[in-house]
């Protein structure tokens, strides 16, 4: 190699190295989610879709002293205000998850977890 030819290659690797990469621009879809996800507007929505799923699939009379929180990783986490409504709840555990399976299946709810708790 002539020195011309080494000092052209030694100028391209010393620009290779100080380039700065800039990575491509992300996805709308994926700004969109994770500020949906920031902001917390996801688990408001899925709150009150629970929430009226929840009411179908318990009955008005057990809705009244039960509250539906959160799911996580398929848990769906329910309030209750006593430990006979959660005795009750547990005795009808798989026709609840069922049911909910049903009525709202992109929650992918596989079981239930009940806590004695107020909420007024």
């Amino acid at each position: 190699m002539t020195p011309k030819d080494l000092e052209e290659r030694e100028l391209h690797d010393d620009y290779k190295r100080k380039s700065i990469r800039i990575p491509p621009p992300k996805a709308m879809r994926e700004v969109l989610s994770q500020l949906l996800a920031k902001r917390g507007y996801a688990q408001v929505q899925t709150a009150a879709s629970c929430d009226a799923a929840w009411r179908e699939a318990v009955g008005s009379k057990l809705a009244g002293d039960t509250r539906p929180g959160n799911v996580r990783r398929g848990v769906l986490d329910v309030l209750v205000r006593n430990p006979s409504v959660s005795s009750e709840l547990g005795f009808l555990k798989t026709k609840i998850v069922k049911t909910l399976t049903k009525i709202i299946p992109e929650q992918k709810i596989r079981d239930l977890r009940f806590r004695v708790g107020n909420f007024d």
